[in-house]
Order: structure tokens, then C-alpha cells, then sequence
């Protein structure tokens, strides 16, 4: 399998061809802004960095760190521009994970079973660490006789062993503190996603914080890398996705994802996702 320097590229792939991609990332490519895809995402940290933005949790980054990401969760890489940054991004496809799924083995049950509290991080231990690396070399290294079933056995292997960590995590409800904040921050995102229906201005945020509208705007920015507006966004648009995968019409997921009319709600889908709701709809529940 070919090894991408663009995480771009491996979601493209993923996608186009219902697989999975492995990318090798450093700081040549620049970190995108808050979005979701329509893929899993396992983001491993090489280096350690700064901070992760999953839905309304805010992580900082250590060496041997694993994100698990699902396509319905919106998550933002702040503040690696200037910094060497090694990760491996391996981004697969829904469908992928469910053909190789058994009925008493779920693969995908570290994107998908999601508890309160629970962290969307795993630290490995460093032979977990050396287990992960030798799955992801031996994956895009091998090109040969029966390298296709080689190359899926091996991601097979990998995700039980993702998911049997992700698993024994659950059991030990271990990482409700696993995530942290700036404290007025932590208010914000805490207020922003209870009332995520509601209309919600900058304005209103601050004057109910009892701040300035200029000084909200840069504690948030400061803490998340990403700003209010495109926060809100983006979860709006992760809570819409989800809606329409269980099936609810378009007429009534832009209401109830917190969007005031539906010719707002259309465009900003269309933009972050790449179709329009009905056609996102239409691929969800086929």
C-alpha cells in the first residue's frame, strides 16, 4: 500500500475507493481547519504537539498518543504550523469496517460506542507502540505474491488490537478527567453545546459570560485554535450528519441541528461535507 505525505490524499482515497489509507504526516502540510469527514480517522502521535479539538473536548498531545475519530465528530489540530509534528493518520471507510466485521467481532466499535465521559484518546504503552508500527510498516512496506491479503489481514489484526485497548478503557472508566480546558472555556463549550438548537451569536455569548466581545472571541481562540463561529458550526454539521444517517428528512434535521433556515443550513453542509443533505442522505441510508 503507498504511503501518502497528504492527509488530504488518504481521505480522498478512502473515500473514493470504500478502503482504507495510511499517511505519514510531519509539518509540510497545513493543518485544516475544525471539519469532519466522511471516514474513521485513527490519528497516532509521534512526536507529541500541542492540542486536539474533538467535538467539545480539548486534548493536549503526547508522544504515543492515539485519537480515535468517528465520521460524525468534528475535530481541529491547533498550533503545528512552526513545529515538527510526526503523526500517522490512517483514515478508513464505514463500510470497509462493516465488511470485515463478524457478528461477534465489531470493528468498529472504538468509532462508534461512544459513553459519557468517554476519551476519544488512548496513550499505548511503548509495546502497544511497537505493535502499531510494526502493523502500519508491514501494511505499506509488503509488495508481493498475496500482498492485498496480506496488507488486509494485518489492518484486520490491527483493529483488534485498537479495539480491545479502546474496550478495556470503557471497562476501567478511566477518562472522564482525560480532557481539559481553559475553565472560562470550558464554560463556553459547555454552554455552546447544550444550547447548540438555540440561536447563538458572539454577542449573546459574551454578554451572558459577562465579557467583552472581543476578549471571548480571543480566550476561545487562544484554547481551541478555531473560533467561536466556526465551532459552532462544525457541530451543528457533526449533529446534522447524524441526523440524517438515522434517517430523519432534511426538512427537519436543519431545524433540529440548530441552523435558522434551511438555505444557511444547505450551504454550510454542502461546503464542510462535499454534497448536499439530501444527496448525503440519500448515501447514508442506502
Amino acid at each position: 500500500m503507498k504511503k501518502y505525505t497528504s492527509c488530504k490524499q488518504a481521505i480522498d482515497h478512502c473515500i473514493t475507493n470504500k478502503y482504507f489509507a495510511v499517511a505519514y504526516l510531519c509539518n509540510e502540510e497545513k493543518t485544516m481547519d475544525i471539519h469532519i469527514h466522511d471516514c474513521y480517522e485513527m490519528y497516532f502521535s509521534i512526536t507529541g504537539g500541542k492540542q486536539f479539538l474533538i467535538d467539545n473536548k480539548f486534548y493536549d498531545i503526547d508522544s504515543g498518543d492515539l485519537f480515535i475519530i468517528n465520521q460524525f465528530e468534528s475535530h481541529y489540530l491547533s498550533k503545528i504550523d512552526q513545529m515538527i509534528h510526526e503523526r500517522i493518520v490512517v483514515s478508513i471507510h464505514p463500510d470497509f469496517i462493516k465488511m470485515l466485521s463478524t457478528e461477534n467481532t465489531d470493528l468498529s466499535t472504538c468509532f462508534t460506542k461512544r459513553t459519557q465521559g468517554c476519551s476519544h484518546r488512548l496513550h499505548l504503552t511503548a509495546e502497544q507502540q511497537q505493535r502499531f508500527y510494526y502493523y502500519i510498516n508491514k501494511i505499506t512496506s509488503i509488495d508481493s505474491y498475496g500482498s492485498d491479503i496480506i496488507e488486509k489481514s494485518c489492518f484486520m489484526e490491527l483493529l483488534v488490537m485498537i479495539n480491545s485497548i479502546y474496550t478495556e478503557n470503557l471497562n476501567l472508566d478511566t477518562n472522564v478527567s482525560d480532557y481539559k480546558y481553559n475553565q472560562q472555556v470550558e464554560q463556553i463549550i459547555q454552554y455552546i453545546n447544550q444550547n447548540i438548537c438555540e440561536p447563538i451569536t458572539i454577542e449573546f455569548l459574551a454578554k451572558h459570560f459577562y465579557l467583552s466581545d472581543s476578549y471571548i472571541c480571543r480566550i476561545f481562540k487562544s484554547a481551541t485554535g478555531t473560533t467561536i463561529n466556526k465551532y459552532i458550526t462544525a457541530r451543528r454539521i457533526s449533529i446534522a450528519k447524524s441526523l440524517l444517517s438515522s434517517g430523519m428528512s432534511v426538512s427537519d434535521v436543519y431545524s433540529q441541528s440548530g441552523f435558522n433556515d434551511y438555505s444557511n443550513f444547505l450551504k454550510a453542509f454542502t461546503k464542510a461535507v462535499g454534497v448536499s443533505p439530501k444527496k448525503y442522505a440519500l448515501y447514508s441510508n442506502s
